[in-house]
């Protein structure tokens, strides 16, 4: 499970990702809600929920590189569809793609819950 991650960075490149990973969230949260409150099509519906749903993992730092990756897919998704229909505005999803893929490769830091299941431990052996 260890390979899945790079560091569980501490000190302030983990207060870095703490805050990289709260903006993340609140971006992919904010939009999503957004989303589905003005009624697009099935899809796009379903898209934006994956979002914001990638986005309370991400809050909390839980599967970051899967929900990183999940909602940087969705966003993709969601830009293309934007680019091709002509509708609406392009920069909140490919910023939230750029967002999204960044923490899926760096890693949720040390103040996640990743972190607390799946970091380094100290093991303290009995002495003879």
């Amino acid at each position: 499970m260890q390979r899945l991650f790079s560091t569980f960075a501490d000190g302030w490149p983990g207060v870095g990702l703490l805050l990289l990973r709260f903006l993340t969230a609140a971006a992919l949260i904010y939009f999503g809600i957004i989303g589905v409150l003005t009624g697009p099509p099935m899809v796009t519906l379903a898209l934006q929920i994956i979002g914001a749903a990638t986005g309370l993992f991400l809050l909390v730092g839980f599967g970051t590189p899967v929900a990183g990756a999940l909602a940087a897919m969705a966003k993709v998704w969601i830009a293309v569809e934007r680019y091709s229909t002509q509708s609406g505005d392009l920069w909140p999803p490919v910023t939230q793609v750029v967002l999204a893929a960044a923490l899926a490769m760096t890693g949720p830091g040390a103040w996640s819950v990743d972190a607390r299941l799946f970091g380094r431990r100290r093991i303290d052996l009995p002495e003879r």
